[in-house]
């Protein structure tokens, strides 16, 4: 009787040690961290995680299984977490996202996640101009390649978790579905936006209530940046701007956020421009989303961002974000 009391015991825990578990384990090294600490955001969900002297850190996080934010400073990006996961995260902040690296329980499907979103990057599968704009011929060609690529990403993947796979094939298809089947209204709308068309013109007050035209700013490149202060991604790229501000100061370009808040939230507007001291020419369109701007340009979500070149003609109708490194190339190849 004690033998088998025994077996059962040993039996008992060693069903408790293989139990998986209902948390998250996260460790890694930071190397070059911006501050003290970095975050993970998700549904209903915020916690900072604090990093030693040395750049490591490990923690534990409940989470609800699904896509998580994480960011030092002004470093961003997302991760799957899934309680059950023993992974270390680590990155280099001076070389991201390239130095990000997964290793353990949970890293094959953050490390496909992580080579989807660069792929998406080097592609521009996130500018819908680039696919619109083009010919009927080169697009059907274009289509094909897509599809090539975002299967040939996950054929190669192992071990991804099931949800993602599903949701990952499920995304590649709809992606698929909408470029064929807006095509048509889309083109007629992006092939109006190429490069070397007239741009659509502003002309909307500034914070002292002087109107700043596009024509006014003619022999100037000028890097339009269209936001609102409701806007958390408008708000995130804020450094970046700063930053690109500063850096080119004395070229040949002028840098203009047009904020498409309502007008009733003028204030809000005009404080956030004080508070944030915001730099560069700082004007707010009459309309919204309705204003000539954004209707002339389709815009449909924010931030965007439009590079126009020093006689009013477009360069990108869809340039890349203050934090993209492909911005600062296309300004070197413009001599800017």
């Amino acid at each position: 009787m004690k033998k088998i009391l025994i077996l059962l015991i040993s039996i008992g825990l060693f069903s408790c040690e293989n139990k998986p578990k209902d948390y998250v384990s996260l460790k890694g090294t930071i190397a070059n961290p911006n501050t003290g600490s970095f975050t993970i955001v998700g549904k209903d969900f915020k916690k900072e995680i604090k990093i030693n002297e040395d750049g490591s850190y490990k923690d534990t996080l409940k989470v609800v299984n699904g896509f998580h934010g994480f960011n030092d400073g002004n470093i961003q990006s997302f991760i799957y977490l899934k309680n059950g996961y023993e992974m270390d995260l680590s990155f280099d902040t001076q070389d991201f996202p390239n130095s990000i690296q997964f290793s353990g329980n949970g890293s094959s499907t953050n490390t496909y996640l992580t080579e989807k979103l660069q792929l998406v990057r080097d592609e521009q599968l996130d500018n819908y101009k680039t696919v619109f704009e083009l010919d009927k011929a080169d697009f059907d060609n274009r289509i094909v390649e897509i599809k090539s690529m975002l299967n040939e990403l996950i054929d190669d993947a192992t071990d991804l978790d099931p949800e993602v796979l599903k949701m990952e094939t499920d995304a590649n298809i709809k992606l698929i579905e909408f470029y064929v089947s807006n095509y048509q209204s889309e083109h007629a709308t992006y092939s109006s936006l190429k490069k070397g068309s007239p741009s659509p013109k502003f002309n909307y007050p500034n914070t002292r209530g002087e109107n700043i035209s596009l024509d006014d700013l003619k022999g100037k490149y000028v890097y339009v940046d269209v936001w609102a202060t409701w806007c958390a991604p408008c708000k995130r790229e804020i450094p970046f701007l700063k930053k690109l501000d500063d850096e080119f100061k004395n070229k040949d370009i002028v840098f203009v956020s047009l904020s498409i808040d309502k007008m009733e939230h003028k204030d809000k507007w005009l404080k956030m421009v004080k508070d944030e001291q915001l730099q560069g020419v700082q004007i707010m369109s009459d309309k919204d989303w309705n204003s000539d701007f954004v209707t002339g340009y389709n815009i449909r979500g924010i931030p965007r961002f439009i590079l126009i070149d020093k006689e009013g003609n477009i360069v990108d109708a869809n340039a890349p974000r203050p934090s993209n490194p492909n911005l600062k190339e296309l300004f070197n190849s413009l001599d800017i």
